[in-house]
């Protein structure tokens, strides 16, 4: 059972906290999630910025928040648990004490330090916990990403927060993994015979993960041109995905077996090296183009500066391992593309014989679609008789299950999960330090690759799924990304 505890949100009036955090805790606080004396103390730089940020951060919960969620008497009920403080991150001072004190009156209740900071001050943020005495034997520490550039950076950044916390303090905070269709995952492989038998090398033709977005820079200029798709969105949420979706069966349900499993994946993964990259990953950036009938300035007019940082990548995997032996999993992700949503295709192989004429048709393959966002589905993609023929015509249906539809009062809340996840001590949600740096060795190599100067973006035009390489990529293998919304499949609820 979850006792009252300290939630000590370091960054509390940046855009995460005011979008995410801020409106997760409060949903948490009004489902009567929150034990009777939590409390919530969001740092700001200065005394001025204190006392404006309960007036800002319901402005912002206000906007941030879905429609009707936002209830005066519940905020003012959440608002008395709220306790901002003026603290500097870099600089040990006095305020450090005050925020001690604070938490000293607590009854030793369990602290979580929540970092939603930039990793540079991971470090100095640990040291000071340290050197104030605020670091017990029940503290948790959640980190944000991106945990650095590539394998020695992250080395770097973990290295310096193991420093003031055991790993089994450390909870590196992936938001896709709190997505209730994203741990509905497990529940469908590993409860389900019918899927779990049909989960292999035997049965599918190759796995697809997309993660596509509509929007630009969006004010991350700074950081994305630094960092790019491929560590932005792949190094942890793709592969992540893949993880789950290919990992072996635990044999229980708990954080180290679920992580050993994930982490065998990560290490089966067939490494892109060299020119193999150039066969294997697309890289490529968005141009002026036309969204939603409106034209779009490309990324370099966004970012006003020359820039080889891809805003797309597209890449195909293998697993080298009895489970997916030569079953290629096509990754992609970019900015600016046709539509939003994230979701895993299942293709299953073809049927062995085609006993129906030609006449009635091209039998579509089997998929299993699961949609991730902005909608939280699972569909099954299945060849039927047109029963509005008389003769046999064959014709695709789906099958569709809107998780919203079976739960009413089904919300899904990735940050509030994750973050009562961290507060009830529950890691299994949470990534390991030996996932970061096994990812990062897939990466490193194909980002090492990408830096050669013949390796430069492919362009693609805003409002579109990608540059044409990406295509290519997945029909050299006599395949072709699937866009469930553009197949023109009928969908029987």
């Amino acid at each position: 059972m979850l006792e009252a505890f300290d939630f000590v949100l370091f960054g509390g009036a940046g855009d995460l906290a005011l979008r995410k955090l801020i409106p997760g805790l409060f949903r948490a606080h009004r489902n009567g999630e929150l034990p009777e004396g939590t409390r919530i103390i969001p740092t700001v730089r200065n005394t001025q910025a204190v006392e404006e940020y309960k007036s800002k951060v319901r402005e912002a919960a206000q906007k941030h928040l879905n429609k009707n969620e936002f209830k005066d008497d519940a905020w003012d009920s959440f608002a008395t648990i709220l306790f901002p403080m003026a603290v500097d991150i870099s600089t040990l001072d006095e305020k450090w004490k005050e925020l001690a004190q604070l938490l000293n009156s607590g009854d030793n209740r369990q602290r979580v330090f929540y970092l939603s900071t930039p990793p540079s001050v991971f470090s100095a943020a640990c040291k000071h916990l340290h050197e104030s005495g605020l670091i017990t034997k029940t503290s948790r520490v959640v980190v944000e990403k991106p945990l650095g550039y590539d394998a020695k950076t992250a080395e770097e950044i973990n290295s310096s927060i193991a420093e003031y916390f055991d790993e089994h303090s450390i909870f590196r905070i992936d938001h896709y993994l709190g997505k209730e269709a994203v741990q509905n995952l497990l529940a469908l492989r590993f409860a389900n015979g019918i899927f779990e038998n049909l989960w292999d090398a035997r049965t599918v033709d190759n796995v697809q993960i997309t993660i596509s977005e509509t929007v630009g820079l969006e004010g991350r200029a700074g950081f994305y041109d630094g960092a790019g798709a491929l560590r932005d969105m792949v190094q942890n949420h793709i592969l992540q995905l893949l993880c789950l979706v290919a990992m072996e069966s635990p044999n229980k349900m708990t954080a180290e077996r679920i992580r050993a499993e994930k982490l065998k994946v990560l290490e089966s993964l067939r490494p892109l090296t060299g020119n193999t990259v150039r066969f294997n990953a697309v890289r490529g950036q968005y141009v002026t183009g036309q969204m939603d009938g409106v034209t779009v300035p490309g990324y370099l007019d966004e970012l006003g500066s020359p820039s080889n940082t891809e805003t797309f990548v597209a890449i195909r995997a293998h697993i080298d391992n009895s489970r997916w032996a030569n079953v290629p999993f096509y990754l992609r992700t970019g900015k600016r593309m046709k539509q939003r949503f994230a979701e895993i295709v299942i293709q299953y192989k073809d049927v062995a014989h085609k006993v129906f004429p030609e006449a009635a048709g091209i039998t579509t393959p089997n998929r299993l679609v699961i949609r991730l966002q902005p909608e939280e589905s699972i569909k099954i993609i299945v060849t039927s008789k047109d029963l509005g023929k008389q003769e046999m015509k064959l014709s695709p249906v789906v099958l569709n299950l809107n998780l919203a539809d079976a739960y009413k009062d089904y919300f899904s809340d990735a940050y509030k999960r994750l973050m009562l996840d961290a507060a009830a001590n529950n890691p299994s949600l949470f990534i390991h330090r030996a996932e970061v740096d096994a990812a990062w060795a897939w990466i490193d190599p194909i980002i090492e690759a990408w830096q050669r100067p013949e390796n430069k973006p492919h362009g693609y035009m805003a409002g579109t799924w990608g540059p044409i390489a990406s295509a290519q990529l997945v029909g050299s293998d006599g395949r072709s990304w699937f866009n469930i919304d553009e197949v023109g499949v009928e969908d029987s609820q």
